[in-house]
């Protein structure tokens, strides 16, 4: 049974504009990915009738009611998992994944991932948007990637912090290893993303049908000229972003297999036994800045990468 049902008419001035947009406008407690899912799910009527287009245009006149069902129980099992805890009050936690970890249940990890650990901690309360299998989950990182993450305890907060994500009001500093030692010193990766033709499990950089991807980038620190730490800041954040920017760029990240070469044999010693023996990926979400969904405060979170970085750099001099 829905908890609250939301009727709105098509002013005038909002012809044209696209459904999913012009709601997200009317009803701003709720995100435009929110109100996608709700219109997936049949939750959007328009005069009586069912719509799920959310490009669709809207006009004048239109009279549209938003059924918000209650928020779907996490049911996850809470599993006593030890994380770092940076910050938490009672509307959000703000923790440091480590690498190694998933994020939310799925295909081959039923549990111990960091909703579980979260569950545990915050005694079952999560925001329900997620889902069942994400509750609280409002972004992600790999599994072998670490750092920064916020977890939202409740719906309205979970709705805000993801309205950041959204406009990319969001502050993302990220610091990876990667092989060779680029040319400049500085740059910016402006190329579009998404799946890979050829590879449904991989994203790519694409020439039709892409989202933006900005990827601002500068080198932090060399080793030698076979390595680098390079620090990345997100202006948007798409899947796998930092890692399909940085090997475009033809320094792919050490640990990834993914994105860069499987081979070793051609790295130096002592650095070749480091990386044949990395079970991550070196990029580490370092930094997190967003303003507090219910108080405003603007929050600001810096996580120094694992002394690993530095020994792999050691490695390649």
């Amino acid at each position: 049974m829905s908890r609250e049902t939301f009727m709105r008419v098509v002013e005038q001035d909002a012809a044209g504009r696209r459904l999913d947009a012009w709601l997200a406008a009317v009803l701003p407690d709720l995100s435009r990915a929110r109100i996608q899912a709700l219109l997936d799910q049949g939750a959007v009527l328009r005069d009586g009738q069912k719509v799920s287009q959310a490009s669709r245009k809207v006009r004048p006149g239109e009279a549209y009611a938003v059924a918000v069902p209650d928020p779907v129980a996490a049911t996850p099992e809470a599993q006593d998992i030890e994380v770092q805890v940076l910050f938490e009050d009672e509307h959000l936690i703000v923790v440091a994944k480590p690498a190694g970890l998933v994020v939310h249940p799925g295909p081959g990890h039923d549990d111990g991932t960091l909703v579980n650990a979260m569950l545990a901690h915050c005694r079952g309360s999560l925001s329900g948007i997620g889902g069942v299998a994400r509750p609280g989950i409002v972004h992600r990182l790999d599994k072998d990637v670490s750092g920064v993450m916020v977890v939202a305890k409740h719906d309205r907060a979970h709705t805000l912090l993801s309205g950041q994500f959204t406009v990319h009001s969001i502050h993302r500093v990220y610091e990876a290893v990667v092989r060779g030692l680029p040319a400049r010193t500085e740059g910016t990766v402006d190329r579009p993303l998404g799946r890979d033709p050829f590879d449904r499990k991989r994203m790519a950089i694409v020439s039709k049908g892409g989202k933006r991807a900005v990827t601002h980038w500068q080198v932090l620190e060399a080793g030698g000229t076979r390595a680098a730490l390079v620090q990345c800041r997100l202006e948007t954040g798409r899947t796998h972003q930092i890692r399909v920017h940085l090997a475009s760029l033809g320094h792919p990240i050490l640990g990834d297999r993914t994105y860069g070469p499987r081979r070793t044999g051609d790295l130096p010693e002592p650095a070749r036994p480091l990386v044949e023996k990395l079970d991550r990926i070196a990029l580490h979400a370092r930094g997190l800045g967003f303003d507090h969904p219910i108080t405003g405060q603007a929050m600001a979170f810096d996580l120094p990468p694992p002394p690993l970085f530095k020994t792999l750099l050691h490695g390649f001099r």
